[in-house]
C-alpha cells in the first residue's frame, strides 16, 4: 500500500517558459489561445504556477474568468468544473460578464493613472480618434445650471478639446469623498494627486461619452435584433467601453515600468451568453467583435498581451479560419502529461506501479482525473484502488456522459426536425445522409439509432479520425459529430489534426454508453440498428492517421 501524499501542483517547465517568454514582452502583435481538453491543468497552472510572478514589480495582470457566475460549476463557489461542455450549464448573462470584464480593465487603468502613466489628455485623443464627442459634450454642458456657461456655448461653437476641459473640470468638482480618497497615498505627492484626479475626471466622462453614444443606438440594435441581420458598427459601438481601456494600456505600456496584460479564462462562455432585452447584441456578436478588435489592435498597433484560456475545440482549428487566416493568434495547445510523465510523478508518490497499469489503460493520464481519483482514494476507509476506480467510472457515466448524451440526442431530434420540415438547406445533407429523408414517426428511436451508429463507427475508427484529411469534411457535415462536439463530449484537437474524446476515461464511458443502449434495444430496434450498420453504416477508417496520435 503506497503512502498517499497531499496533492502537489507539478511544475510545467516548457509551457511555462513559453507563457512568461511571451508575457515578458511589454506590445505584442497577437493575441495568445492557451487550449486544449478539459483537466489538464490550464487554469491551475495559471493561478497557481504563473499569476503571483506575473504581478510583481512592473507587471500587472488582469484575470477574468467568465465562468465565475455559473455557481453549480465553479471551484470559487466550492465546486469543480464541469467535464462536459459549458453549453451544458444555465447560461451566464451578457451583461453580467461585460460588467466583469469593464470592472477588471477599470482597475488596471486606475493603476496606470496612479504611476502617470496614463493621462487626462490621452484619453481625450482616444475619445476623438474614435467618438467624436462634441455633441456629446456640448449636451452635457447644456444641461450645466451655471447660467455662464450655457451662454457662452450659445454665443459661440467651442473646439472639442474645450468643450473636454469644461466637462473635466465639472466632473473634478464632483468628486466625491471617496472618490479622492482612492487618490491619496503617502508615496504621491500634492502636484501628483492632481494629475490623478484630472486623469480619472478623464476617464469617467469618456465613460458618460460612450454610454451616451450607445444610448443613440439602441433603436438600430433593437431593429437589428428584430431583423437577425449582422452590422460590424453596432456590433463594435457595444465593445467601445472595453476596446478603449486595452488601447489606453496599450499606449501606455512601458518596459520595466508598466507592464499589462489580460488573462481571460472560459472564453467560450462568452459567447453563449444571453441578453434580457432587445437592445442589447446577442452573446455571439460581443464575443466576435472583442476578439476581432483585439486581432485588429495587435496587428495595427500592438496590444498588451492578451491570453484566452479555452477547453473548447472550436479556438483549436476553427476559430482561426472564422477570424481570417490559419495564424491570426499564437497558438499553444496543451495536453497535460504523457503517460510516461505522469508515471514519475505518480508512481510511488500516489499509486502503485500495479494499480498505476490499470489507472493509465482505464483513465489515460488526465491529470484531473488522477486528482479526483486520489481524493476518492485517500476518502475510502476500506476497499482497493480497483474498486474506488470502478466507482470513479460509473460517476463519470452517471453524472457526465450520460445527460451529455441526452442532450446530444435532443440536438439530433431538432436536427432532423428541422431537416423533414425544409429549414436545413440541402447543402447541409450529402447525398445518401440519412437526415435527409427522416421518418415521419418514431423519430426518437431513428435518432438514437444513428448516434448508436456514430459512435460504433468512431470505435471501429479507434476514436481517431483526422479532419483534416483528405475527404474528411464528411465527418462535420454528419450533425452527430456536431452535437457531440457540442456537449463537449468530443475534442478537435489542432497538431496533430483529430477529433477525438476529451479523456481516455471519457472515451471508456462512450464506449460503456453503446453496450448499455444495444442492450436495451427491442427485437426491432435490434434489427433496424443492424441493417443500419450493414446498408446504411457510416465508416470513417479512411480518415485515420496513426503517425503521431497518442491517446491520453
Amino acid at each position: 500500500m503506497v503512502n498517499l501524499k497531499t496533492w502537489r501542483i507539478i511544475p510545467r517547465p516548457l509551457l511555462e517558459t513559453v507563457l512568461n517568454n511571451h508575457v515578458q514582452h511589454h506590445l505584442v502583435p497577437q493575441p495568445l489561445i492557451l487550449h486544449g481538453p478539459r483537466g489538464v491543468g490550464k487554469t491551475t497552472l495559471i493561478r497557481k504556477r504563473l499569476f503571483d510572478a506575473w504581478n510583481k514589480g512592473p507587471h500587472i495582470t488582469g484575470y477574468v474568468d467568465f465562468a465565475e457566475t455559473i455557481e453549480e460549476y465553479h471551484p470559487k463557489h466550492g465546486h469543480s468544473y464541469p467535464w462536459a461542455s459549458w453549453t451544458n450549464c444555465p447560461p451566464c448573462r451578457l451583461v453580467v460578464l461585460k460588467d466583469q470584464l469593464e470592472k477588471c480593465l477599470e482597475s488596471m487603468i486606475t493603476k496606470a493613472i496612479r504611476l502617470g502613466a496614463v493621462s487626462s489628455h490621452q484619453i481625450f485623443s482616444k475619445v476623438v480618434k474614435w467618438h467624436s464627442p462634441t455633441t456629446v459634450l456640448s449636451q452635457m454642458l447644456n444641461n450645466n445650471p451655471c447660467p455662464e456657461v450655457h451662454l457662452k456655448i450659445k454665443r459661440k461653437r467651442l473646439s472639442a478639446s474645450n468643450l473636454w476641459d469644461r466637462a473635466v473640470f465639472k466632473l473634478i468638482s464632483d468628486f466625491s469623498e471617496q472618490e479622492l480618497d482612492s487618490l491619496r497615498d503617502e508615496n504621491i505627492q500634492v502636484e501628483d494627486i492632481l494629475f490623478c484626479k484630472e486623469a480619472m475626471a478623464a476617464l469617467k466622462l469618456a465613460k458618460k461619452v460612450i454610454v451616451a453614444q450607445q444610448k443613440w443606438r439602441e433603436g438600430a440594435i433593437r431593429d437589428l435584433n428584430t431583423s437577425s441581420r449582422f452590422s460590424r458598427s453596432l456590433a463594435n459601438s457595444s465593445t467601445d467601453w472595453p476596446c478603449l481601456l486595452l488601447e489606453l494600456l496599450s499606449s501606455a505600456a512601458e518596459m520595466d515600468y508598466f507592464q499589462p496584460k489580460l488573462v481571460i479564462n472560459n472564453i467560450e462562455v462568452l459567447k453563449n451568453a444571453i441578453t434580457e432585452d432587445d437592445v442589447t447584441i446577442c452573446g455571439s456578436m460581443y464575443h466576435d467583435s472583442l476578439i476581432w478588435r483585439i486581432v485588429a489592435l495587435g496587428a495595427n498597433e500592438r496590444c498588451l498581451p492578451v491570453i484566452l484560456v479555452t477547453s473548447d475545440g472550436y479556438y483549436s482549428y476553427q476559430a482561426f479560419m472564422d477570424f481570417g487566416f490559419p495564424d491570426v493568434f499564437i497558438s499553444r495547445e496543451t495536453f497535460g502529461w504523457t503517460p510516461a510523465e505522469a508515471q514519475m510523478h505518480m508512481v510511488d508518490d500516489y499509486f502503485s506501479q500495479s494499480e498505476w497499469s490499470v489507472i493509465v489503460d482505464a483513465l489515460g493520464s488526465n491529470p484531473r482525473h488522477l486528482f479526483e481519483l486520489h481524493m476518492l482514494k485517500s476518502r475510502s476507509n476500506s476497499g482497493s484502488t480497483f474498486d474506488v476506480l470502478d466507482l470513479y467510472l460509473a460517476y463519470l457515466q452517471i453524472t457526465v456522459v450520460n445527460p451529455a448524451m441526452d442532450k446530444a440526442l435532443l440536438l439530433l431530434e431538432k436536427f432532423s426536425m428541422d431537416a423533414q420540415s425544409g429549414k436545413i438547406s440541402k447543402d447541409r445533407l450529402s447525398f445518401g445522409a440519412p437526415w435527409r429523408h427522416p421518418p415521419r414517426s418514431g423519430i426518437k428511436t431513428w435518432v438514437k439509432i444513428q448516434m448508436m451508429d456514430f459512435v460504433q463507427s468512431l470505435v471501429v475508427s479507434e476514436f481517431g479520425v483526422n479532419y483534416l484529411a483528405d475527404s474528411s469534411l464528411e465527418f462535420f457535415d454528419d450533425p452527430a459529430a456536431v452535437a457531440l462536439l457540442e456537449v463537449g463530449l468530443l475534442y478537435t484537437q489542432r497538431d496533430p489534426s483529430f477529433i477525438r474524446p476529451v479523456t481516455r476515461g471519457i472515451e471508456r464511458c462512450l464506449v460503456r454508453w453503446l453496450v448499455q443502449e444495444r442492450i436495451s434495444l427491442s427485437i426491432v430496434d435490434s434489427i433496424r440498428f443492424s441493417w443500419q450498420r450493414v446498408i446504411r453504416g457510416r465508416s470513417y477508417r479512411h480518415l485515420m492517421l496513426q503517425e503521431g496520435y497518442n491517446k491520453i
